[in-house]
């Protein structure tokens, strides 16, 4: 019921993105194509949901996308990026069943697999739509300056904490504090796990390159690497 309410308050804004995702998301597509010469067999799904995620795949190998109206900024680059992060998804999961995937083997719940895929996500959605502002790729709309301010500022705290709770929590709440936009009790700030995710797929590419850091989730223990990588002290580089 609450939600209904809300509708007729954002009716112009729902237009608004109805009307520009519609040419983004071939346009989108077609990136990923000229960079990586990728294609997506997929539904696309445009919605008006409850005010709750903004957007999101099915957990499957190769995934449709849903797209909820109401959730997202009108603004073209906003909806470059964040159809870029969903296509980022995408992206990596066809890329990891062209090389190989042992899909039953895959530990899609783990946390720390939750956290490199975020991280794949936003590169590539930086990589896609690119020449907009840093924090756009964390927010997809204007109101996140402050939170990667601090999350720049706050690395360190930041990694100690995720791996507190990673330690304490069951994945349900893990989830909900460091994923969810309803989460962000522990400093005020939610998803900031979007940020240690984005921080590591960075850190590890510098070493190993693209291509293999997209598909590492294949390599056996992966997950093992993201935990030391959050368990090490270091100095933070700005986006």
């Amino acid at each position: 019921m609450q939600s209904i309410e809300k509708y007729p308050h954002y009716f112009n804004s729902i237009k608004e993105v109805h009307e520009n995702i519609q040419s983004i998301i071939p346009e989108i597509a077609g990136a990923y194509k000229n960079k990586y010469n990728l294609s997506f067999p997929v539904d696309i799904n445009l919605i008006v949901g409850g005010f709750g995620s903004n957007a999101y795949t099915y957990r499957q190998i190769i995934p449709n996308i849903t797209f909820a109206l109401e959730k997202l900024s009108p603004n073209p680059d906003h909806l470059r990026v964040i159809v870029a992060h969903e296509f980022g998804h995408l992206a990596q999961y066809i890329m990891l069943d062209d090389a190989g995937m042992d899909w039953s083997k895959s530990r899609w719940t783990h946390p720390l697999i939750w956290l490199y895929r975020e991280g794949i996500a936003t590169h590539l959605s930086r990589q896609i739509a690119d020449n907009i502002h840093p924090s756009v790729y964390f927010s997809y709309n204007d109101e996140g300056v402050q939170w990667l301010t601090f999350a720049q500022a706050n690395m360190i705290r930041i990694k100690q904490a995720f791996m507190e709770d990673f330690k304490a929590l069951t994945s349900e709440k893990l989830f909900h504090e460091w994923f969810s936009i309803n989460g962000g009790n522990r400093f005020g700030y939610s998803r900031l796990a979007y940020f240690l995710g984005n921080r590591f797929v960075l850190e590890y590419m510098e070493k190993h390159g693209e291509q293999a850091t997209i598909i590492a989730w294949r390599e056996e223990n992966f997950e093992a690497k993201i935990a030391q990588w959050l368990s090490q002290e270091g100095v933070d580089k700005s986006e």
